[in-house]
């Protein structure tokens, strides 16, 4: 990996964690990591960016690592999260840029391209699709559709309570997380259930995360625990009317989405994925195939090269 700079800064009422490298003189490339990794989960990307001559910005998001990790659950509604990424573009005096976001850096890459419709000149996304806002509040809609079953998305709004289960035993649950997640969130069980409940006591490592690459995952999470990660999923109802005057907004940039064919959320976003096109004009899609839901660690041999061709024909350094 080059070299790494780390900054920390006051953004937002927060402190955003930043890592960076790169030529200073190189156009932006910001890369936004999802629940419940980090900035790593981002290490097989940086370099091949940092030699096609880009600059790369690596933030540890809001309520992980060294950023802030406030207390209120409104503290990470989705309009606060993409405004951690424009004030720091701000500090930076950033004209242009292009967002790349995985699983819930997904959701913010998206809503910072409908924003900043000039800022942002592309964009990428991996996992999880861009469906526009809902007619009402998704997660009304997933209690209905749920009823009586487990959920993880519903079993992560009550605070406290998945807090207790992951933080309980770190190590076992971002083990779990990484390496079977598709049981932990696609298995039937009763609402009552918990997200691990039976499966493994001692996982075993993903083959694409060795003993001293979980050390960073872990010490990321062991700084604050899950409480921050998880109250990014409460709320829904708040991203919902927040969002109204972004309703009839399309996502005008070119566009490059990513996904796994095994990818337990792909499943779950299976409608979303056949209407994004329509909501998307400059959609560039690939399924990725023998792949889950950690794409850009379990296939970089086939999301990088994507990524440095979408990015040298929309977004040459």
């Amino acid at each position: 990996m080059p070299p790494l700079e780390h900054r920390l800064l006051p953004v937002n009422g927060i402190i955003l964690s930043l890592y960076m490298a790169g030529p200073a003189a190189g156009r932006p490339v910001w890369l936004l990591h999802g629940f419940p990794e980090c900035w790593f989960s981002w290490r097989q990307q940086i370099t091949p960016l940092v030699e096609a001559g880009y600059r790369v910005l690596v933030p540890e998001m809001r309520g992980y690592g060294e950023s802030s990790a406030p207390e209120a659950i409104e503290d990470y509604a989705l309009l606060t999260l993409c405004a951690d990424i424009q004030a720091a573009m701000d500090s930076l005096e950033q004209t242009d840029a292009c967002v790349i976001g995985h699983d819930w850096g997904a959701p913010v890459a998206w809503h910072l391209a409908l924003l900043e419709p000039r800022r942002i000149r592309a964009m990428g996304a991996m996992s999880v699709p861009f469906g526009g806002r809902p007619k009402r509040p998704a997660i009304e809609i997933m209690r209905e559709a749920n009823a009586g079953r487990f959920n993880y998305i519903l079993y992560f709004q009550e605070p406290g309570v998945a807090e207790a289960e992951l933080d309980a035993d770190l190590d076992r649950s971002l083990r779990l997380l990484l390496s079977d997640l598709g049981d932990a969130v696609l298995r039937d069980r009763p609402a009552g259930a918990g997200l691990l409940d039976g499966l493994s006591e001692s996982p075993a490592l993903p083959g694409w995360c060795d003993a001293e690459e979980f050390a960073v995952y872990r010490r990321t999470l062991t700084r604050q625990g899950f409480r921050g990660p998880l109250n990014w999923y409460r709320n829904f109802t708040r991203n919902w009317e927040q969002t109204e005057f972004l309703a009839s907004r399309q996502v005008e940039q070119p566009a490059l989405f990513l996904v796994g064919d095994l990818d337990p959320v792909a499943q779950l976003e299976a409608y979303t994925l056949k209407r994004m096109a329509s909501l998307v004009p400059r959609l560039e899609q690939t399924r990725l195939p023998d792949c889950g839901h950690w794409l850009q660690n379990e296939r970089p041999d086939l999301v990088n090269p994507l990524l440095l061709d979408f990015l040298s024909r929309h977004y040459p350094a």
